[in-house]
C-alpha cells in the first residue's frame, strides 16, 4: 500500500454537508445525507507513518496503539498543520469504523465529529489533546473507545404512524400573504436572506450575528392562522391563556402571546402555541416534544419567513392528521422520541435525544400516558354539524 485513502473500508468520501444542531436529529427524508463512514484527507498521515516505519493499516485497527502513536509523534505531527489536520481526519476515520452505527457528522460553525446517537468525538484538535494530555487522561480516553466500542447497537422499531388524509370537503388550510420585507446592509447593499452565501460558505462571523429579526414577524401571522384553521376544521378545545406558558419548556421568557388547542379524543395530541418577541413561534406538540421557529435565527443559516412557515405549517397539519407520535423512555439511555409524518406520505422527520427540562413527575406522567398512543397520536377529530 502507497499513499492511497485506502486503509478503510469503501471509498473515501468528502465529509457531509454542516447541519443545523437544531435539526440535526430532526431533518426530512429529503434532506438525509447518506452516513459517511470513509472520509478523505488523510493521505499524508499515510505517508508520515511510511517514514516512521509504521504500518498505518494495523494503527486502524487498533485504537489504543493509535492513541500511543499520536501522543508519542505528537511533537512532529505538530509541526505541520497538514499533517495534523490529516491525522485527525485519520483518527475520525478508525472511531467511525469501529461501530456499524458511527458516522462522521458536521455542524454549522462546529468542528466536524464521529459516532453515534450515544456518544460523539470532537476530531478537530484531538491530535493535539491527545499530545499534550498525560497518562491518566489517555488510559480514560482509551477506555472510553473500548467501552463505546463493545456496547451492542440499539436497533429500535419505528413507529408506525398512520396519518389520515383530508377529506374531500375538508376546507384547506391557505397560507395568508406575508409582507415583503427588504433590508440593506451598512453600506446600503439589499441582503438577499435565503441566498446570502455561495460555494464558500459564510463567514465565521455570522454565525454569531442576528440581523434583522424582525424579518420572521411574518411567523406570528402564520401561527394564528393554522389557529383559526385547526379551530374551523376540528373538533378542539381552545385556551388562550398566558398561563399556558409553562406548557412551553424553552424560550417561555420570551412568549408574549400563548394558545393551547386540546382535541376533544384524549389520543389526539394538544398543541400548545407560543408567540415570541423575537420574534418567533415555539410549538409545544403532545407531551414531551417542542419545535422552535426559527430553528436558529444568526446570519449564517439565513432562514427566511418563508422556509421556517413552511416547516411550521408541516409540523401542525401532520399533528392534526394524526401523523405524530412520541415514546419514553427509548433505549438505555431513557431518552425521548419522536416521529412526524407528512398526511400524504411526501416527507418524514424524527429523532431521540434527552427530554429537555422536564420534571420527573412530567415524565412519569408522560411515560402512562404514551403507553396507551404505542403508534402514534390519534388524528384529531373534525368537526360536525
Amino acid at each position: 500500500m502507497g499513499d492511497a485513502e485506502d486503509v478503510f473500508e469503501g471509498p473515501a468520501v468528502e465529509l457531509p454537508e454542516p447541519m443545523q444542531r437544531s435539526r440535526a436529529l430532526y431533518r426530512p427524508e429529503s434532506e438525509v445525507q447518506p452516513p459517511v463512514r470513509h472520509a478523505r484527507g488523510y493521505a499524508p498521515f499515510v505517508a508520515f507513518c511510511r517514514e516512521q516505519d509504521v504500518d498505518a493499516a494495523q494503527l486502524g485497527t487498533d485504537p489504543a496503539r493509535l492513541v500511543e502513536f499520536l501522543h508519542s509523534s505528537g511533537g512532529r505531527i505538530a509541526n505541520d498543520s497538514a499533517l495534523e489536520a490529516a491525522a485527525g481526519m485519520f483518527a475520525g476515520n478508525v472511531l467511525a469504523s469501529l461501530r456499524p452505527d458511527a458516522q462522521w457528522r458536521t455542524f454549522e460553525g462546529s468542528s466536524p465529529t464521529v459516532g453515534n446517537d450515544d456518544l460523539q468525538f470532537e476530531i478537530e484538535g484531538l491530535p493535539t489533546r491527545i499530545r499534550d494530555a498525560d497518562a491518566e487522561w489517555l488510559q480514560g480516553f482509551i477506555s472510553v473507545i473500548q467501552e463505546w466500542e463493545s456496547e451492542e447497537a440499539e436497533i429500535l422499531p419505528a413507529m408506525q404512524l398512520k396519518p389520515v388524509p383530508p377529506a374531500p370537503d375538508q376546507p384547506p388550510y391557505i397560507r395568508p400573504t406575508l409582507p415583503v420585507q427588504e433590508f440593506s446592509s451598512p453600506d446600503g447593499q439589499p441582503i438577499p436572506y435565503g441566498s446570502r452565501w455561495g460555494d464558500e460558505g459564510p463567514p465565521a462571523e455570522a454565525y454569531t450575528m442576528d440581523s434583522n429579526t424582525e424579518r420572521f414577524a411574518g411567523l406570528h401571522t402564520v401561527a394564528r392562522a393554522l389557529i383559526e384553521h385547526l379551530c374551523e376544521v376540528y373538533d378542539v378545545d381552545v385556551d388562550p391563556d398566558p398561563e399556558r406558558v409553562p406548557d412551553l419548556l424553552v424560550h417561555s421568557d420570551e412568549v408574549r402571546e400563548a394558545v393551547r388547542l386540546c382535541p376533544r379524543d384524549p389520543g389526539a395530541a394538544v398543541l400548545t402555541f407560543g408567540l415570541t418577541s423575537y420574534p418567533g413561534v415555539v410549538v409545544h406538540a403532545g407531551l414531551l416534544h417542542e419545535f422552535i421557529f426559527p430553528s436558529c435565527g444568526c446570519d449564517a443559516c439565513d432562514e427566511t419567513a418563508e422556509s421556517e412557515a413552511d416547516r411550521l405549517e408541516r409540523l401542525v397539519l401532520a399533528v392534526a392528521a394524526g401523523g405524530y407520535g412520541e415514546r419514553y423512555p427509548v433505549g438505555r439511555r431513557g431518552w425521548s422520541e419522536y416521529a412526524l409524518t407528512a398526511a400524504d406520505g411526501s416527507w418524514e422527520e424524527g429523532g431521540r435525544g434527552e427530554p429537555d427540562a422536564v420534571a420527573g413527575i412530567r415524565l412519569r406522567e408522560a411515560e402512562l400516558k404514551l403507553q396507551e398512543v404505542p403508534e402514534g397520536w390519534r388524528p384529531w377529530p373534525l368537526r360536525t354539524g
